[in-house]
């Protein structure tokens, strides 16, 4: 039986993979930092940011393939769990022999240039954006064998995303805030993008290859979808545009073109709507 190795299987992502490929055959395996995934598997604890220790742990699981989801989106930790620790990674699958598959994010594009494909330049203008391009080199320089898959705004429904949690708490007043029209995605269903990682795992493909939906929705747009998928009133979201005072330091219009992966995969990469099952 093949042998997959989930970093960060305690996160959204991971938490998504890891049944997708036990239905596919796999045995399961994963890492976590600080509580594990309450699914069935083998979990170990790991310190992504700990070169030994992710050596160590790959030399005593020995798996087929990794799908490396481990990360951290900000805090002082941001650049040593998400760049160094994506090195530390393929570092040991390249010694070892092992698939690697890393998943990147549309973080790395500063939002100027649509629509992007793997062929578009990193131009990262937050911490986590550069340190998830500084990862990219490092996977690619290290592994060059690897897929790095890169996906955008990741919907899900058990754990809720941190968008899908924000939509129904400016539903429901517990929360304030906007949601700005003018900034796009092309949301990705998680359990759509953890097939596709799988598939990778599975596969040879090497390189970049964006795996994102099938359209691109404003961040207000998105919210909408979600409201009616929950039956929620979506009139209580607010709106607007991006105030001028946050353009600098927000990234507004990032659509990633997913046409390779269509071409490449049968896991279906579909939009949003069609996710959840409503219309606009």
């Amino acid at each position: 039986m093949r042998r997959l190795l989930i970093t960060g299987a305690s996160g959204t992502l991971g938490r998504n993979v890891a049944p997708i490929a036990q239905q596919q055959g796999w045995e399961v395996c994963g890492t976590y930092y600080t509580n594990p995934p309450p699914l069935p598997g083998q979990w170990y604890r790991l310190d992504v940011r700990d070169c030994q220790a992710v050596m160590a742990l790959m030399c005593q699981i020995q798996p087929d393939a990794v799908v490396h989801t481990a990360y951290q989106p900000r805090g002082p930790e941001l650049w040593a769990a998400t760049a160094e620790g994506a090195a530390y990674v393929a570092q040991a699958a390249q010694e070892l022999g092992i698939r690697l598959v890393h998943v990147s994010s549309d973080a790395i594009f500063d939002g100027t240039n649509n629509l992007y494909t793997e062929t578009a330049k990193p131009n990262p203008v937050t911490p986590y954006g550069a340190a998830k391009a500084a990862a990219e080199l490092a996977v690619s320089a290290i592994a060059p064998r690897s897929a790095i898959a890169r996906t955008s705004l990741t919907i899900s429904r058990e754990p809720l995303d941190p968008h899908t949690r924000l939509v129904l708490d400016l539903t429901s007043g517990q929360s304030s805030g906007q949601l700005f029209t003018n900034q796009y995605r092309c949301p990705i269903g998680v359990d759509d993008l953890a097939g596709a990682l799988v598939e990778l795992a599975a596969g040879d493909f090497a390189g970049i290859i964006n795996v994102a939906g099938a359209e691109a929705l404003s961040r207000y747009d998105l919210g909408c979808v979600i409201a009616r998928a929950y039956q929620l009133d979506a009139a209580k979201l607010p709106a607007a545009p991006i105030p001028p005072h946050a353009a600098s330091k927000v990234v507004a219009d990032v659509r990633i073109d997913s046409t390779l992966a269509r071409s490449l995969l049968k896991t279906r990469l579909r939009g949003i709507e069609d996710w959840f099952g409503v219309k606009r």
